[in-house]
C-alpha cells in the first residue's frame, strides 16, 4: 500500500517544494480550469458548469450529489471545478501557494492546478489519499488539527466538508489562520448537522440523534458508518463557527469576507443570516476569511 510522506511540524511548504510568495493579494475571479478533467469511468469529460449563482448551477450540483457513492469521480469533480470557480472569487490562483484541508484523492488537486495554484494537499485518511488507486502529487497524510506547515506562509487555506469531521473544528480553523500569510485568504465549507445531509449517510435519521442514527445504520448494513457520530463525525452548526469567528475579529485576527449557504443560488444566499433557519436549509454553509 502506499502512503504519502509526513514532514517534520514546522518543515512548511519546503516541504513540497513550494515556494511561498507574501504579498501577493487577492485578485478578481478567475476562469475555471482549460481543460476539465475526464470522468474516471468512461473517459468523458465533465459538462460545463452552470452560470456563478444561478439556480442552474444548484440543480447541476445537487443532481450531482445524489451520485456522490456511485459514482464519486463524477460528483467529486465537478465539485472540485465549482470550487476552484468560487475560490477565485476571493483569491488569485494563478502562482498563489496554497493548502487544502482534506484534499482527499487528487479531484480538487487537479483542479486546484490547472487553474495555476501551487497547490499541497493533507488528509488524514489512508484510505481517502488513496481512493483513485495513488497518492495525488503535492499531498501529505496529517491531521489538520496540527498542520506540518510553517507560520505565514500560504496564499490560501482551503477545506472542503472536513470541519464537520475533526472533534474540535475551531482548533482546526485556527491552524488554517495561523498558516496564512496576512492578507490571504482562508476558504472553509461544511455540512452543518441540521442540515438534510447532516448525518450524511445515516441521514435523515440523525435528526432523532446521531449515535442512535449510527447504530441503526450498523444494524441495517452489518457494519458502521463511514461516517459514525462520535467517531468520525461531529456536530458542527453555524452558530458554533460564526462564535469563534466574531471572537476572533474582536482580537483583531481576522475579517470576515463572505459567509453563504454553499449550493444556492445568489437570490436564496439571505437565509444565511437567520439563526436556526441557516442551520436546517444551508445544506452546506461557507465562510470565507481574510488574515490579518
Amino acid at each position: 500500500m502506499t502512503h504519502a510522506t509526513t514532514p517534520a511540524p514546522g518543515a512548511g511548504l519546503a516541504a513540497y517544494g513550494s515556494d511561498p510568495r507574501p504579498g501577493r493579494m487577492p485578485h478578481t475571479p478567475a476562469d475555471p480550469p482549460r481543460r476539465p478533467p475526464r470522468h474516471a469511468a468512461t473517459g468523458r469529460r465533465l459538462p460545463p458548469l452552470a452560470p456563478v449563482g444561478s439556480l442552474r448551477r444548484s440543480v447541476q450540483l445537487f443532481r450531482a450529489f445524489t451520485v456522490e457513492q456511485t459514482d464519486p469521480a463524477y460528483f467529486y469533480g465537478l465539485l472540485a471545478l465549482d470550487s476552484v470557480r468560487e475560490a477565485s472569487r476571493w483569491c488569485d490562483l494563478d502562482g498563489a501557494t496554497m493548502v487544502d484541508v482534506g484534499g482527499g484523492p487528487g479531484y480538487f488537486a487537479d483542479a486546484f492546478t490547472e487553474a495555476g495554484a501551487r497547490y499541497a494537499g493533507i488528509d488524514p485518511d489512508a484510505g481517502e489519499l488513496e481512493r483513485r488507486g495513488t497518492v495525488a502529487g503535492n499531498t501529505l497524510r496529517a491531521s489538520g488539527l496540527a498542520l506540518p506547515v510553517a507560520d505565514d506562509v500560504v496564499d490560501l487555506a482551503y477545506s472542503s466538508n472536513v470541519l464537520e469531521h475533526v472533534p474540535d473544528p475551531e482548533a482546526m480553523v485556527e491552524e488554517m489562520v495561523r498558516i496564512t500569510r496576512p492578507g490571504g485568504t482562508v476558504v472553509l465549507s461544511w455540512t452543518p448537522w441540521l442540515s438534510p445531509w447532516g448525518g450524511h449517510e445515516t441521514a435523515p435519521w440523525h435528526y432523532l440523534g446521531g449515535r442512535r442514527a449510527a447504530d441503526r445504520y450498523a444494524r441495517r448494513h452489518g457494519h458502521r458508518p463511514k461516517n459514525d457520530f462520535g467517531r468520525s463525525l461531529y456536530d458542527c452548526s453555524i452558530a458554533r463557527m460564526l462564535t469563534w469567528l466574531r471572537a476572533a475579529e474582536r482580537d483583531g485576527r481576522v475579517e470576515t469576507v463572505e459567509v453563504l449557504p454553499r449550493y444556492h443560488p445568489a437570490w436564496a444566499r439571505w437565509l444565511i443570516r437567520v439563526p436556526l433557519v441557516r442551520e436546517v436549509a444551508s445544506w452546506n454553509a461557507v465562510v470565507v476569511l481574510r488574515v490579518r
